[in-house]
C-alpha cells in the first residue's frame, strides 16, 4: 500500500513558525508532523510514502533523508504550482502514482496509527473518507453529510449545519478503480476556469454526488489533530506527548 501525502503548502496562518519551513516540519514533542505521519503509516503496514512538496521542498527532502523508519520507503514529488493553486494541483502532480490502491493524507493531519489501520480495514467502497463527529462544527471544518449506511452524500466547508453529521479529517483510501476515477476527475477539474482554486475534496464531493462510489469510515474515539492555527501547535504537542508517554518513547 502506498500513501500520497500532500505537503506542498507553507501554512501562512502559522507564521512566524512557517516563515522558512512548511508546516509539516513543525516540531511536535521531538518529531516533526511529517515524521509522526510516516511512523503512523508504517505502523499500519503502509510500505511507501510519496510526499508532494512545494514551499521549501529542500527542507522536506532533507528531513526525509534523515528519517529512519523501518518498513517504509519515502520519496518526493515537487509541485511547482503550490503558490498559485490549491491542493487539487498537488493531486494532479501525483496522478501517475494513482495506478493501484493508495491513500491520500493531508500534510497537516496528525493521527494515531489506529486511524490508518481502521481506514485500511474498513474501506469497502472505491473511495473511502475517514470521518469524525462532534457536537458542533465551525467554518473551517471540512463538513460531511452521510446517509444511514455511511455513504458520503456531500462534503465541503460551507454545508448547512442542519444537514451535517460529521467532518473529514483529510485521510482517504482509494481502490485501483477509485483512484482511476479520482485522477480523471482531477484532470477534468483543472481544465475549468476555477480549477486551480479548488480543494481536492471538492472533487470527492463531485464524485459522491455523481455515482455514490464514496463511502466513509468513522474514527470517532481515536486521537487526531489538524495544524492550521497557532493554538493547534500547542494542542498537538500535548497530544503527541501523551503518545510518547504511553509508548515509553
Amino acid at each position: 500500500m502506498k500513501a500520497i501525502i500532500l505537503s506542498a503548502g507553507q501554512g501562512k496562518r502559522l507564521m512566524p513558525l512557517t516563515e522558512d519551513r512548511p508546516k509539516c516540519l513543525i516540531d511536535l514533542s521531538g518529531r516533526t508532523l511529517l515524521e509522526w505521519q510516516i511512523r503512523g503509516l508504517a505502523a499500519a503496514g503502509v510500505t511507501e510514502a510519496v510526499v508532494v512538496t512545494g514551499f521549501r521542498a529542500d527542507r522536506v527532502e532533507e528531513a526525509l533523508a534523515g528519517m529512519d523508519v523501518p518498513g517504509i520507503t519515502t520519496r518526493t514529488l515537487y509541485n511547482p504550482f503550490y503558490a498559485l493553486a490549491d491542493n487539487t494541483a498537488s493531486c494532479w502532480v501525483a496522478r501517475a502514482e494513482m495506478d493501484g490502491p493508495f491513500l491520500i493524507l493531508n500534510g497537516d493531519t496528525l493521527f494515531e496509527p489506529e486511524i490508518a489501520k481502521r481506514l485500511l480495514s474498513g474501506a469497502k467502497k472505491p473511495i473511502t473518507v475517514t470521518i469524525d463527529a462532534k457536537d458542533g462544527y465551525d467554518a473551517d471544518d471540512m463538513k460531511v453529510r452521510t446517509d444511514t449506511d455511511g455513504n458520503l452524500m456531500q462534503i465541503g466547508k460551507t454545508l448547512p449545519l442542519d444537514i451535517v453529521n460529521g467532518e473529514s479529517i483529510g485521510f482517504l483510501c482509494f481502490s485501483a478503480d477509485g483512484g482511476k476515477r479520482f485522477a480523471a476527475e482531477v484532470e477534468k477539474t483543472l481544465r475549468t476556469p476555477e480549477g486551480l482554486r479548488r480543494w481536492y475534496l471538492s472533487v470527492i464531493d463531485t464524485i459522491a454526488k455523481a455515482d455514490g462510489s464514496v463511502g466513509t469510515v468513522s474514527i470517532q474515539g481515536l486521537e487526531w489533530g489538524e495544524m492550521d492555527f497557532p493554538a493547534d501547535v500547542d494542542s498537538n504537542r500535548l497530544l503527541t506527548a501523551g503518545w510518547i508517554g504511553r509508548s515509553g518513547g
